[in-house]
Formats: C-alpha cells, structure tokens, sequence
C-alpha cells in the first residue's frame, strides 16, 4: 500500500481486527457485497473499523479513528445473496476523513501507520509466548476433536512466537475484553508496550 493517503471504502464492525490476525465474515447486505466484489476485482483490502456509534447494518456508522486493512484470502457464495469470506489483517491505519456514499457504505481517506517490525519478545515477557503458545494447542486440539476435518484454526501460519507483536496481538484477539479495551491496544504502536499490558492482565487474573 502507498505511503501517501489513498480512499479506501471501510467495513464497520463490532470487531476490533489486528496485523496477522483471522476474521471470517458473512457478508449479506447488498452494499458490502458490491464492495467485496469491487475489492476482489482490483485486488486491493479493504478497511475493517470498530463502529463507534452505530449499527452494523442500516444507516452509516461512526468508525473509530484506527483500523486494520483486510485481505481476502478465500470466499465462497454458498446461496444467493451470501458471501462467506476469510480475511487477514494487514497494516494498521489511521482514518484522516470519511464521506458516505449513496448506499450508505463508508469510504475513508487514510494514512497509513508505520509497519510493525519484527521485534523479539524480551525475557521478562518470555511467560505470554509460553502461555500463547499451549493455549493455541489446547483450541486447534479441541476443535479438531470436535469437528474433524471441517476445522479451520482461527490462527493464521506461521505462527510467530518469537514475535512480540504477533504473541501480543493473538492474546488481545482471544482474551475476554472490552472492545473498547481492545481498540486501545490496536492504537499502540509499541508492540512492546501492548504485549507489556497484555502480561499485566494475565497476571491479574492469574493466567501467568
């Protein structure tokens, strides 16, 4: 994507998505399958915001200021009028304007935020990679227990444990917090000082 801000149209969600992360959608209103289609044509993302005032569907939504693009990685109508798709989060940006179209779909004009860099996972936050790490096997074996072949892992591979960025981002995906919480997190650009907040939640509730 280019460094200068670029009109990207925006999917509102109650959802906060992170860099690397997994978010399946099922798309059925009129607006946002035209626009996956559009993406899908001049494969390019599109913009995934937690709503900030709003609803999902109906009239616009007020988005909050950061987002994470989405790629389509795979899709599949299984009905009239029903796309299922599955995403992955990209860069992280941040929203300069909006404008609403006819159909009540969100466009923004974004700038984009500075690439998160690999960066190690220090020795005093070694703990949450070890945690992350069971944790994701303990869900995969569940879910292949339960459904076989027909389980997905909501974890996109590789998987990065040696990442800060990429253990911190997986513990806000699945932790039980706010989404608000949650958005705060996505707006920090230390990977560092997320997985730092990260640890001092499962500390206090005795997960570490």
């Amino acid at each position: 994507m280019p460094a200068e801000p670029i009109w990207v149209p925006l999917f509102p969600l109650k959802t906060v998505l992170f860099p690397g992360g997994a978010l399946p959608l099922r798309v059925f209103e009129t607006r946002y399958i035209d626009m996956v289609r559009e993406c899908m044509r001049e494969e390019l993302p599109f913009g995934v915001v937690l709503i900030k005032s709003g609803q999902e569907v109906g009239a616009a939504a007020e988005p909050e200021a950061v987002g994470c693009l989405a790629h389509i990685t795979s899709w599949e109508m299984p009905s009239l009028g029903l796309m299922m798709l599955q995403t992955r989060g990209g860069l992280r940006f941040r929203i300069l304007e909006t404008r609403v179209l006819t159909d009540q779909r969100l466009e923004a004009r974004i700038a984009m935020l500075m690439p998160e860099a690999p960066a190690p996972v220090t020795d005093d936050l070694h703990g949450c990679a070890i945690s992350l790490e069971t944790v994701i096997a303990n869900i995969e074996a569940v879910g292949q227990a339960e459904q076989g072949s027909d389980f997905d892992s909501p974890f996109t591979r590789p998987l990065h444990f040696d990442d800060a960025g990429w253990v911190a981002n997986r513990w806000c995906e699945i932790l039980p917090i706010p989404l608000a919480a949650r958005q705060k997190l996505l707006e920090l650009d230390d990977p560092l000082d997320r997985l730092a907040i990260v640890q001092k939640y499962l500390k206090q509730h005795d997960i570490l």
